[in-house]
Parts: C-alpha cells; structure tokens; sequence
C-alpha cells in the first residue's frame, strides 16, 4: 500500500480488508469505491489496456477521463493478462490473498478464466465473492446491460414522464451506481457474517433487480388499482397499469414543480402541499379565501383539482425567482426545494461545505472535480484520493506484496503478462 493511501486507512472502518476489484465501467467501480471510501484496500485489476472508460468521454487528450478518475478514487492499479498460464498463477495468488472479489464482466466470463466459485472456494474459503450483471437467472439472464436498460427493465421508465408522453429514463444512474450500492450492502453483511461462520460466501445483484428495488413504490400503486384509480395522482383516466405522472410524487402529500422567474431551464420550486401548509400558501399566493372555501379547504376536496391547485400556486411562483419563492415558501414551514442545475450544484458552497463536491489532485490532469462520499462516518472520515493511473501499483503489489522479483516483473512487461 502506498504511503500516502496507508496513512489514511489507518483508522477507517474496513482497515485491512483486501478487496480485488476486477471491475469496469460504472456498476461495479462505483461499489468498490464505496468500499476504498470506507478503507479497504482496493487493488483494481485491469487488463494491460485499462478500463475502457479510461478513454472514453475523453475531456483531454491522451489523460483518464472523468468517466474513469470519478469512479476510481482510493484504489491501486495492477496490470494482468489473465488469459495467459502465468497470468491465472498470479490471479490465483491475488484471489489467495484477498479478502473481497468483485467482479461485473459478463455471465460465466470469470467461470471460463477457469475460475468458478468451486475453484475460487479452494483457493480460499474466506473470500466474499460479489458479482453484478445485468439480470437473474431465466429468459433475461443473457441481455447486454447498460443503465438505461436496467432502468427500462425494472420499472423505472414506465413510470418516469408526462403521461402523454413516452417513457423517460432517470438522470440518477440508479442501474448502474444504484446496483454498485446494492453491492456494497451485500459485501458488508457477507464480511460480518464470515466472522461468525468463518467462511466467505458469494453474493449475487443484478442491475433490473436493483432498480425494482428502488421502484417498489410503483408496485405499491400497481396493486392499489385494483381497489380503483389512485386519488393522489393528478391523472384523469387510469386503465389497469399505474400511468406516468409527472412531476407528482404519488405519495401521501402531493407535490408538483412549478416555474419561477424568469422562465430558464431550471427556474423551479418543487412545493408539497402539507395540510397544515394550505393556509399559509393561500395567503403567499394572494387568495386567503380558498382557506375556508369548501370546495379547497381540505385534503380531500383538492385531491380532485391537483393540476388546478398547483396552476395557482404557479401563477404566484412565476412572478419571483427561484430563491426569493423558496425564503417565502421555508418562512411558512412548507416543504420545498429548488430545481438545482448541474452548474449550480458543482459550484454550491454548501455541498463543498459537507465534502459532498470535491477538488482532486490528479498527477496528469492537475486535479479534477468530484462527488465525495456520502457515507459520513464519525470514526471513519473519508479522504478522497485520486484514481490511479494504469498499472501504477504493479512493482508495488508483484514485488512488494506477492514476492516476485525485479528480472520476473520486466519479464511478463516482455511477455504481456502484464
């Protein structure tokens, strides 16, 4: 371990857990991350060309991308042709010595190294070993899986959109960095269960069933039609699916975008409407009559004019900037939130504040900006290092760690072992 990466580990929560990242893309990066974040040492395999995102996306030329250097912070990198025999030597050798697999190549790619889960139990029955692909077992099992995929597939863009619209998918990369988490949360409780056990144990997630996960709500609803149309959404007409909604949440309190001056892309306020709100909001929006009006002092009675109510609060919204209708609306107690551009929220100094948007040093691209760690820690802070550069690790790791000598390192260069 180098010593910069040593003297920030030292005292985080998986100090000394080895995790063997042979991981690519984002799924899988974004849960060994996770775990570097929390202090494992992640050793990220890659082949002697490097993950492809380290060209992908490019920004500069001839440097890692962002698409790489975002989703590989805390880890080193170690080169490794394992096609070659002595290529599956050394993997057998890291596998030894791990105490974390993780993998998201294709099904049964890691079996055809000739490396199953038998053959990686003998050669060490502690390791937890994690994989993501794109399906479960059945008809699914063998579709590429890409993010938008994984969103169409697990209930995420039925759901997202107009309802006279098409399907929609998500900016949040909940296919992909949502199943990296879903990951982690398996890796976790597979390592506290090895100490009781004493053995590892495999860990499967699949990327639709990460995503169902995260849209169990619209399951929810789905089964509530059956009882009649959903009073909580501002739809008119439901047939026997749940229909996209919008911008309604669908939950217990309604809730809608509306536009504020002076019009732009991300001029909005996101405001639910609470009971106890209805009063103060009457009062902000110039008509403190529907306050005791039957037809709009409930809950009940507005759940049938939804569109007709957020109408009129956006008449009043769109009269004042953003921020000027947030400090009234939070004045009142009453939930909302702006719309927060890509631009604004890497230049927010609260979110710099709470470590959440980061400046990197990068040793080729001089730094970098980044989203930090969410998890925050009290005994574990997290220190966000730069991603690796490809291969910076090998002499560190084959002769450092595994024993190999200086002439058998400059071999398997020679050899394209390495």
């Amino acid at each position: 371990m180098t010593q910069a990466l040593q003297a920030t580990e030292t005292t985080k929560a998986l100090a000394g857990v080895r995790v063997l990242d042979m991981t690519h893309v984002q799924s899988g990066p974004s849960a060994t991350q996770l775990l570097a974040w929390l202090g494992a040492d992640v050793v990220k395999l890659e082949a002697p060309t490097g993950d492809i995102t380290r060209k992908q996306l490019r920004d500069i030329p001839d440097v890692d991308s962002l698409y790489f250097t975002m989703l590989n912070c805390n880890k080193r990198s170690i080169t490794l042709n394992t096609k070659t025999p002595r290529g599956k030597e050394i993997l057998t050798e890291l596998i030894r010595r791990s105490d974390v697999l993780v993998e998201n190549f294709g099904p049964g790619a890691v079996d055809r190294m000739g490396f199953t889960w038998e053959r990686i139990q003998e050669i060490n029955p502690r390791i937890v070993y994690a994989s993501i692909k794109g399906f479960g077992e059945g008809p699914y099992t063998n579709f590429k899986a890409y993010e938008v995929v994984a969103q169409a597939m697990g209930g995420s863009m039925t759901s997202t959109g107009f309802e006279d619209g098409p399907p929609l998918a998500t900016g949040a990369q909940i296919g992909d960095s949502g199943t990296g988490v879903h990951a982690v949360a398996g890796i976790l409780a597979a390592l506290f269960q090895r100490e009781s056990t004493g053995r590892g144990q495999r860990v499967n997630v699949a990327m639709q069933h990460a995503v169902l996960n995260l849209c169990r709500v619209k399951l929810r609803d789905q089964q509530r039609l059956a009882h009649g149309p959903l009073a909580e959404y501002p739809n008119e007409d439901f047939g026997d699916e749940v229909p996209r909604s919008g911008n309604a949440s669908g939950g217990g309190q309604p809730g809608w975008a509306v536009k504020c001056a002076p019009g732009g892309p991300n001029d909005y306020v996101y405001v639910i409407v609470q009971p106890v709100g209805w009063k103060p909001l009457t009062e902000l929006i110039g008509r403190p009559e529907l306050t005791e009006d039957a037809d709009w002092a409930t809950p009940e009675a507005r759940l049938p004019k939804l569109g007709k109510m957020f109408q009129l609060i956006e008449e009043w919204t769109t009269t004042l900037p953003k921020w000027a209708v947030l400090e009234k609306l939070n004045a009142h107690n009453i939930p909302c939130g702006p719309i927060l551009s890509t631009k604004e929220i890497i230049e927010d100094p609260s979110l710099a504040a709470n470590e959440m948007v980061v400046e990197v040093a990068h040793p080729q691209r001089g730094s970098f900006t980044t989203v930090g760690s969410p998890l925050k820690l009290s005994d574990s802070p997290v220190d966000v290092v730069s991603s690796p550069l490809l291969g910076e690790h090998n002499e560190e790791v084959y002769v450092g760690e595994l024993g190999l000598d200086d002439a058998e390192l400059r071999l398997l260069k020679t050899n394209g072992v390495i």
